[in-house]
C-alpha cells in the first residue's frame, strides 16, 4: 500500500504544482513547445566548413561557433583534448578533426594551447586518416585527402530498379535525403573556394596522398569484405561510365530533392541534407539567388541558435528542430498534472491538429502504398516524412484530451499507424520493413545506421497507443507487437532504447506498452523487467545511463542520477503494477529533491541517439517534461481508486 503516513503527498502536491506553472509559463502563444535539440561539435564545425566551403563567411557567427566549440573542448585522461560525441564522453577522433579544421578556419592559432592540445590527441589516435567515411568526404571537398580516400558511390545509384540490392528505397529516410545530393558532390568531385586557403596537414600521421588504407576494417561481417572487393573493382570502372547516363543519374538526383526542399525548414529536415543540397546546388553552378539555392540555405540558417548561456558569446547548430514532439510530451505531463479541459493543454492539442500529414504520400508509401496519410513529422514541416513515433504520442494525447473535433485526426493517425507495421510485428520509426541489413556493410554506411529496421520503443509507442484506442480490430496488430517485442527483451530483462539513452527508455516504453496490451504483470516478461530496474536504482533514489551503453558500458548504469533516466524508470514500475514499491516512492523523492526553485529540472548529459555510437542527441525539454509526469502520475495513482495506469503513455 501507498505510505499515506510518511510521504509528504503536501511536498509533492506544490513540487508538481511548481513543476506545472514552468511548463506552461514556456509554452508559445500559439500553443505549442520548442525546446533545443544539441548535439555534439559536429553540427556546428561542419556549418563553419560550409561557409568556407562557399566563401561565404560570416565573421561575427563564426566567432560565436568558435566560443562554443572551444566552451566543449575535453579536458580530462579519458579526453585529454578532443571532442566527445556527449557530455562527458570519450573523445571522437571524427568529431575532434571537425572542430579542429573549424576553429582553424575560424582563425585560431594551431600554436595555441587548446589546438596543440588536440592536435595531440588526434595524432595519438592515428590522425585524420583515421576518421570516419563523412569526415573523409569533407576532407576530400577541401582537398584534404584524395578522393580515393571516400567509398565508390556512383551517382547511377539514382537509377538502379528495386530489384537491385543496393538503391535509394532500400536505405532509411535519413539516409535517403543526405545520399541523394551527397551522390553528386561524390561524383562531381569538388573542391571547396576555401578563401584563407587553411590546411590540416599536420593532423596526419603519414602524408594524406600517401595513405594506402583509407577504406579497411575491421569488417563486421564477411559481407564487409564483398562490399570492400566490389569497391575496388569500381573505382577503375567509374571513369568510364557514359556521360549520357551520368547526366540522366544528377538529373533523377535533382528530381528527387526538388519536390522534398521542404521550403525552409530544408530537405528532410535535417541539416547533414540541408548542408548537402547546398554544397551541390553550389556545385552544379546555380546561383545563389536561384528559388531552389536560397532555399535550401535559409533552412540552413534557421538551425543556427544562440547559446549565450551556456557560453558568453557563444552560438551553435542545431541538427535539426522538435516542436510536435516537444508539443506532445509537454501535452501528456500537462494531462497528468492538471485537470480536464486544462487550457494550456487544450492550446496544445489544437496547435498539432493542422500539422497532420494528409494529402502527402510520402517516402514511406513505396513499401506501404496502400496506408493512408495521417501522420505526423518530428519538425514544424516535413510532410514526406511524417515521423511514427511522434504519430503515436500525439495520437494517444489527442484520444485522452477527449475533444470531439479531433476524432477524426485520431482515426487517420489509427489508420496510418495499422498500415505502418512491419511484417515483424514491429515499427520503425519512418519507413516499414526497411531491413536490408547487409547494406550496413558496405564501405559507405562504417556508421552502421543506414537503415530504419523496426525497434522496440518504437513498436511500444504503437502498441500503447493502439491498446488505449481499444479497437478489437486492431487486437491482432496489437498481439504481433507484443509478441515483438518479446522476442526483443534482452536476456537481463531490458530493451534496447533506440531512439533514447538508453536501456531504462526502452524498457520504460516498452512496459507501458504492456501494460496498455493488457499483460499480466505476473508474466516472466514484466517480472523479468521489473527486477532489472529495481536492480538498476541508484543509493540516492534516482536511476541514471551512460550513453556509452549503446557500445560497452553496463546498460542501465552510470555515475550520478538523472532527471530523465529518473522519470522513465519510474513510469515503467508504475505501469508494470509496481506504484505502491518502496523503490517508486523513493524514485519520487529524489525528483523533489533536485527540483530547482523555477519548477525545472536540468541534465548536462545527453537523454538520447541519433545513430548509436555515431551521433547522440540532448533534448533540453526533457527533464521538463518527464519528471513532472511521473510525479503527477504517482500522486493520481496514490489517490485514485486503482493502482491501474489508464493510458498507454
Amino acid at each position: 500500500m501507498f505510505d499515506t503516513i510518511s510521504f509528504d503527498f503536501d511536498a509533492l502536491d506544490q513540487a508538481i504544482s511548481r513543476a506545472h506553472a514552468r511548463l506552461s509559463a514556456e509554452q508559445r502563444a500559439d500553443g505549442h513547445y520548442v525546446y533545443e535539440l544539441e548535439a555534439d561539435a559536429t553540427i556546428p564545425a561542419e556549418y563553419v566548413l560550409l561557409e568556407h566551403f562557399l566563401d561565404r563567411i560570416d565573421p561575427e557567427l563564426e566567432a560565436r561557433i568558435g566560443v562554443f566549440l572551444r566552451g566543449i573542448q575535453g579536458n580530462s585522461p579519458q579526453n585529454p583534448g578532443g571532442w566527445p560525441l556527449f557530455h562527458d564522453g570519450a573523445m571522437d577522433i571524427s568529431a575532434s578533426v571537425k572542430a579542429y579544421f573549424a576553429l582553424k578556419a575560424i582563425g585560431d592559432d594551431p600554436d595555441a594551447p587548446h589546438m596543440r592540445r588536440a592536435r595531440e590527441a588526434i595524432l595519438a589516435r592515428g590522425g585524420a586518416a583515421r576518421t570516419n567515411v563523412f569526415t573523409r568526404i569533407q576532407l576530400a571537398l577541401f582537398g584534404a585527402v584524395p578522393w580515393r580516400a571516400c567509398p565508390v558511390m556512383p551517382v547511377e545509384i539514382m537509377l538502379l530498379p528495386d530489384w537491385f540490392p543496393i538503391t535509394i528505397w532500400k536505405i532509411s529516410y535519413w539516409s535517403r535525403t543526405v545520399i541523394a545530393p551527397l551522390l553528386v558532390l561524390l561524383t562531381e568531385r569538388p573542391i571547396a573556394r576555401n578563401p584563407r586557403n587553411v590546411r590540416i596537414d599536420e593532423l596526419f600521421v603519414t602524408p594524406p596522398d600517401q595513405v594506402t588504407d583509407y577504406i579497411r576494417g575491421p569488417y563486421r561481417s564477411n559481407w564487409g569484405y564483398l562490399f570492400k572487393a566490389i569497391d575496388s573493382a569500381l573505382r577503375p570502372l567509374e571513369r568510364h561510365f557514359p556521360a549520357r547516363s551520368r547526366k540522366r543519374a544528377i538529373q533523377a538526383a535533382i528530381d528527387f530533392i526538388t519536390p522534398r526542399l521542404n521550403g525552409e525548414d530544408g530537405l528532410g529536415a535535417i541539416y547533414p541534407a540541408m548542408a548537402n543540397t547546398v554544397m551541390m546546388y553550389h556545385t552544379l553552378g546555380y546561383s545563389p539567388d536561384h528559388p531552389d539555392y536560397a532555399t535550401a540555405w535559409a533552412s540552413v540558417r534557421k538551425l543556427v541558435t544562440d547559446a549565450s548561456y551556456r557560453f558568453e558569446g557563444a552560438s551553435y547548430v542545431q541538427p535539426c528542430l522538435s516542436p510536435v514532439w516537444d508539443t506532445s510530451l509537454a501535452a501528456h505531463a500537462l494531462a497528468e498534472a492538471g485537470s480536464p479541459g486544462d487550457a494550456q493543454l487544450a492550446a496544445a492539442c489544437d496547435w498539432l491538429i493542422p500539422r497532420q500529414i494528409l494529402d502527402v504520400k510520402g517516402d514511406w508509401a513505396y513499401r506501404k502504398p496502400d496506408a493512408p496519410p495521417g501522420g505526423w513529422a518530428f519538425q514544424y514541416n516535413n510532410a514526406h516524412y511524417p515521423d511514427v513515433d511522434d504519430t503515436a504520442v500525439v495520437g494517444m494525447i489527442l484520444d485522452r484530451n477527449g475533444d470531439p473535433a479531433h476524432r477524426e485526426a485520431v482515426e487517420r493517425a489509427r489508420q496510418w499507424i495499422l498500415g505502418m507495421q512491419s511484417r515483424s510485428g514491429g515499427w520503425g520509426a519512418f519507413d516499414s520493413d526497411n531491413e536490408f541489413h547487409y547494406l550496413n556493410h558496405i564501405p559507405f554506411a562504417d556508421h552502421g545506421a543506414l537503415l530504419d529496421p523496426p525497434t522496440a520503443d518504437v513498436t511500444a509507442r504503437c502498441i500503447s497507443f493502439l491498446a488505449q484506442l481499444g479497437h478489437a480490430e486492431d487486437r491482432p496488430a496489437i498481439e504481433r507487437g507484443v509478441a515483438y517485442l518479446r522476442r526483443e527483451q534482452e536476456q537481463d530483462g531490458s530493451w534496447f532504447g533506440r531512439w533514447g539513452t538508453n536501456y531504462i527508455y526502452g524498457t520504460w516504453s516498452s512496459l507501458c506498452a504492456l501494460n496498455a496490451a493488457g499483460v499480466a504483470q505476473d508474466d516472466p516478461m514484466m517480472v523479468r523487467a521489473v527486477e532489472w530496474l529495481l536492480a538498476r536504482q541508484r543509493p540516492d533514489g534516482g536511476w541514471g545511463e551512460d550513453c556509452e551503453t549503446y557500445a560497452h558500458a553496463k546498460p542501465g548504469e552510470y555515475h550520478e542520477s538523472l532527471p530523465s533516466q529518473t522519470a522513465w524508470a519510474l513510469l515503467g514500475l508504475m505501469a508494470a503494477g509496481q506504484a505502491e514499491h518502496e523503490a517508486v516512492a523513493r524514485g519520487i523523492a529524489w525528483l523533489q529533491s533536485v527540483q530547482e526553485d523555477d519548477g525545472s529540472w536540468t541534465e548536462q548529459p545527453y537523454n538520447a541517439v541519433g545513430f548509436p555510437r555515431v551521433f547522440y542527441l540532448r533534448y533540453h525539454g526533457y527533464p521538463r517534461f518527464f519528471p513532472l509526469l511521473a510525479m503527477a502520475r504517482y500522486r493520481n495513482l496514490a489517490r485514485g481508486n486503482s493502482r491501474q495506469v489508464q493510458f498507454g503513455f
